[in-house]
């Protein structure tokens, strides 16, 4: 199965990335994903299912510890196929 992982961190701080926002970007970027997309305002990512939820995981550990008081994800089956 292929997901897609839509996301943001808060709070949002328009002149420069808050610690959580980094955090999130770096797991994501470290994961094992085929398609990363990181902007200002929202982040995507697809892959398998078990990188997907991996990342996930990994992704709001991170950004809570990195002072994340609101992450805002959806996760979509895009695909039956690895």
């Amino acid at each position: 199965m292929r997901l897609k992982v839509e996301f943001t961190t808060e709070p949002f701080d328009l002149e420069e990335a808050p610690a959580h926002a980094v955090a999130a970007r770096e797991v994501i970027g470290a994961a094992k994903l085929d398609t990363v997309d990181v902007g200002p305002f929202g982040n995507t990512a697809e892959g398998g299912a078990d990188e997907v939820l991996t990342a996930v995981d990994a992704l709001l550990r991170r950004s809570l510890e990195a002072g994340a008081t609101r992450i805002s994800l959806q996760v979509n089956v895009i695909g039956e196929g690895e």
